[in-house]
């Protein structure tokens, strides 16, 4: 994907099967390119994220509410950004945390709630 060129853009913009917004297609490009940029800095993506919390899940405070961001996704967007990744607002990047495990915002009588803290 870093690879493709605007010829690909333009000939994924005309297929069918995907979101053809060209500019989310051009950031999937811009991010496949900055995700190798991080790799030749020695780190991978998900060690990228984890290190923001030293390699632990976070847990949301019972009974509170769940935002859509924090002060977290805040600066993890911010450095993205910095580093050339777009399409990576902090609400985005809250959804990713959540989804990935980083943060835990199932509540505790949840059945997922242990599941996702092992």
């Amino acid at each position: 994907m870093a690879a493709m060129t605007e010829e690909d853009v333009e000939r994924l913009g005309q297929d069918a099967r995907i979101i053809r917004n060209r500019a989310k297609i051009r950031g999937a490009i811009k991010n496949a390119r900055a995700t190798l940029a991080l790799r030749q800095e020695g780190q991978g993506l998900a060690d990228y994220f984890w290190q923001w919390t030293e390699g632990k899940s976070l847990l949301r405070a019972a009974g509170a509410p769940i935002p859509a961001r924090s002060t977290l996704s805040d600066a993890i967007s911010a450095d993205l950004k910095k580093r050339g990744f777009s399409f990576v607002g902090s609400t985005v990047i809250y959804a990713h945390l959540q989804a990935t495990g980083i943060i835990n915002d199932h509540d505790v009588t949840c059945f997922r709630y242990l599941e996702v803290q092992a």
